[in-house]
């Protein structure tokens, strides 16, 4: 029987050490970012055994696969009677190919699988976004040398308790510019303060940019599985040529100097103008996720 709770911050230690299972470079298995988005997706998690599993939804429910170590298909069996025990189709949730062998393995035919592309993430060489390096990131570097050709005041630092509130200022502003009443806005900048106001507990890192003393630019991220550096949030203002791309390459430089051999951005949503700007950076792998539901008898 699976105990589903809240998660909170002593619940880290554990969930990293089942996390550091994982087979793939999925950006759900890093502790902060199920922790900043749990209000918002309504998440829960088990600590079965010695695996970890996660819950989203309040009438609708999904799950993650079972990570850890000991026997995985007892734990997929816990998730599918959860599942029916709430009256709800058993759906797990990021099935990356190596699990999907895993559970056809366990459960031949008792899957049936769906691929939405939206779902899918990004995974760039942080030398690659480090270095812009040929022709295809030619507009790139293009973008950046006009920055600080307008802006020769630029500097970056590195995010700290100390201008955290310039952070979440520069945010403020840059929903307030957007004046279009999405609620999405507020959901995420809701995941960003409880990020901020965990940044040290959680392992966060980020940088900004500073034009003229002010924020103009922020990210951050952690470290998730195998070694693989998952950025949750990166911000600034549209209408600043170079602006995106210049804290995106000056935070790759950091991360790379750190070890890091790749970036994780996350998903695009199937939002078109987040897709295009994701693509443009040419990630090495699109890390293809499906769901799977269980249509067998158990």
């Amino acid at each position: 029987m699976l105990d589903f709770k809240i998660p909170d911050m002593d619940d880290k230690q554990w969930v990293d050490e089942c996390l550091s299972c994982a087979h793939s470079m999925n950006c759900e298995y890093s502790f902060g970012s199920i922790y900043i988005w749990h209000t918002a997706y309504s998440t829960k998690i088990a600590h079965y055994k010695d695996f970890f599993i996660c819950r989203w939804g309040r009438e609708k429910y999904s799950y993650s696969l079972p990570i850890g170590k000991g026997d995985f298909k007892d734990a997929v069996l816990q998730i599918i009677d959860d599942a029916k025990a709430l009256g709800t189709a058993p759906v797990i949730y990021g099935i990356t190919e190596s699990y999907k062998k895993m559970l056809d393995k366990e459960f031949p035919g008792q899957f049936r699988y769906a691929y939405d592309d939206g779902n899918n993430d990004y995974i760039y060489s942080a030398e690659d976004l480090a270095e812009l390096k040929g022709k295809k990131y030619h507009g790139k570097r293009n973008h950046i040398a006009n920055f600080k050709r307008n802006h020769p005041d630029w500097c970056y630092e590195e995010i700290n308790e100390s201008n955290i509130s310039d952070c979440i200022e520069m945010h403020t502003n840059w929903i307030y510019d957007k004046d279009d009443n999405d609620s999405d806005y507020s959901l995420e900048f809701e995941s960003v303060l409880t990020g901020f106001e965990n940044y040290k507990k959680l392992g966060f890192q980020g940088g900004i940019i500073r034009v003229n003393s002010k924020a103009i630019a922020y990210t951050y991220g952690e470290k998730g599985a195998n070694g693989c550096f998952v950025s949750h949030f990166e911000k600034a203002p549209a209408e600043m040529q170079g602006a995106y791309a210049i804290i995106n390459q000056e935070f790759a430089k950091r991360l790379l100097a750190a070890g890091f051999e790749f970036i994780n951005r996350e998903e695009d949503l199937g939002i078109e103008g987040l897709r295009k700007a994701k693509q443009s950076y040419r990630p090495v792998l699109w890390l293809k996720k499906e769901s799977a539901e269980y249509i067998g008898e158990a």
